[in-house]
């Protein structure tokens, strides 16, 4: 009966039903949004939510959506292999359009936007739950999610210089953080993404940046532990310094610092990549 309704809603343009109240039809949106089977969560739950904050449906209750959505985040946060994951990233997810629309209209406090985002921060440095893509339930993706959650709050007008350093550090505490987990569903490009954002509000200097990115590179060296897997956090850490320097240079609104940003990511993976720049039998150097 639910799903139904909703198919049919989704049918007529995900236009809002006039024949039940928004705040019941949001209560099991929300519900939903922790469905175990992706047709119910990304299929219809979270399209229908997103699609309703894009068009202003939520407008006078932002605030109270992003409140309800802060709350899942902490659903048996520090648990691994449930299907409490789905709760977590799509909750992430929502707040994300929460916090894009208010960037779109400006809705909310400046202190609610800070609020949402010390809780993200909270919740993506919490997360044990790492899964990509879960056979027969589709995509958990609570790194990836979290990564676009930290982008949207970097394209928030209401973040400032300190803020923003704080979304920078929370990104490399994420990336060096032990782990049991090898990335391999676009989360080091996703995080790469949210980092170009925040680099792009053209706040925060070279002097910053450059230390901060040589934290990563010094993780992105395994160091050949013979008790855990040195790719787990070397791996992710060198994958998302390779898609940082891929996204800076491919183009699109280019940060002020981006060329020497480039430079200090280039020496940082010849540095990490020793064994590709090898001499060739005549004298000159691979790469």
């Amino acid at each position: 009966m639910v799903e139904a309704f909703w198919q049919a809603v989704l049918a007529d343009g995900l236009t809002v039903p006039d024949e039940r109240p928004l705040d019941e039809m949001t209560v099991e949106l929300t519900e939903m949004l922790g469905s175990p089977d992706p047709d119910v969560r990304d299929g219809l739950a979270f399209p229908v939510l997103a699609t309703w904050i894009d068009e202003g449906v939520y407008d006078d209750l932002l605030t109270g959506l992003g409140d309800g959505m802060a709350v899942g985040l902490e659903r048996a946060v520090g648990g691994s292999g449930t299907d409490a994951v789905f709760v977590r990233s799509y909750s992430a997810l929502v707040l994300t359009e929460c916090i894009e629309r208010d960037t779109r209209v400006g809705l909310v406090t400046p202190d609610t936007i800070l609020r949402w985002g010390d809780r993200i921060a909270t919740w993506l440095l919490a997360e044990r739950d790492q899964r990509g893509f879960v056979p027969k339930k589709g995509w958990a993706h609570s790194i990836a999610h979290g990564a676009d959650a930290i982008g949207a709050l970097a394209r928030s007008p209401k973040l400032g210089l300190n803020e923003l350093t704080v979304l920078l550090d929370v990104v490399g505490d994420r990336l060096l953080a032990p782990t049991e987990a090898f990335w391999v569903a676009g989360e080091p490009d996703r995080l790469a993404l949210a980092v170009v954002s925040i680099l792009r509000r053209d706040v925060l200097p070279l002097s910053l940046v450059e230390p901060w990115i040589a934290r990563i590179a010094a993780g992105a060296r395994p160091d050949g532990d013979v008790v855990r897997h040195p790719y787990f956090v070397s791996g992710n850490a060198q994958n998302f310094l390779r898609s940082l320097h891929l996204q800076l240079s491919l183009g699109g609104p280019a940060p002020l610092i981006r060329p020497d940003i480039t430079l200090v990511l280039v020496d940082h993976l010849r540095a990490t990549n020793p064994y590709f720049f090898v001499p060739l039998p005549d004298g000159r150097e691979h790469g």
